[in-house]
């Protein structure tokens, strides 16, 4: 058993198509709350709205945020990864088949090499209650420096996320990583909309 957020709950099993089936049909039940930050997390984007942005989702589950960025930016090319083969089951199944606008890409944040599988280079990255699941802040923050090696020059990283003991140490580690501005626009702790710009 694993505390998150003083619940107890079992470990997550992202490889189990009745656990995800599951876990699915309750986040969605937090659609109206969620939806909106994942809206003012994207508004945060320096892109117009009608440029053709190749984007990153990072552990995209089930489509939730690669939905609200097509919406907002609807020329963009979409790059949903997760590392749950039945996450991106049911991404395809809510969002459609891989298209040159939407790519699906299974593979590990735990893995050195994933940002190759990702491709690239990115204008903008963007994850949702996703990274906290990596447990170990080394492991978030060498997420962070892979994410900023994807970028193109003056991209940007948005992510809306659990931080458990506040965002500075995010903040550094972004800043490590090579990201040139780092600010929150949204923090109601443990949740914050962090928004990471590249040189």
């Amino acid at each position: 058993m694993v505390e998150i957020s003083n619940v107890r709950m079992a470990p997550h099993d992202w490889h189990s198509t009745a656990y995800v089936e599951e876990w699915i049909a309750k986040d969605v039940t937090r659609d109206d709350e969620r939806r909106p930050l994942l809206r003012q997390m994207l508004q945060a984007a320096p892109f117009a709205h009608d440029r053709a942005l190749d984007v990153l989702d990072v552990g995209g589950g089930y489509g939730i945020v690669t939905d609200e960025t097509r919406k907002l930016f609807p020329n963009a090319r979409i790059v949903l990864q997760d590392y749950s083969r039945p996450m991106l089951e049911r991404a395809e199944g809510r969002l459609g088949a891989p298209s040159p606008k939407l790519r699906y890409v299974l593979c590990d944040l735990f893995d050195p090499a994933w940002p190759k599988a990702a491709g690239g280079p990115f204008d903008l990255a963007v994850s949702a209650i996703a990274l906290h699941n990596l447990g170990d802040k080394s492991k978030i923050f060498a997420s962070y420096a892979a994410i900023r090696g994807l970028l193109k020059p003056g991209g940007a990283f948005l992510n809306y996320d659990r931080f458990p003991g506040g965002t500075e140490p995010h903040f550094a580690a972004l800043r490590q990583a090579g990201f040139a501005r780092v600010e929150s626009i949204f923090d109601k702790p443990p949740i914050a909309i962090v928004v990471a710009t590249a040189p």
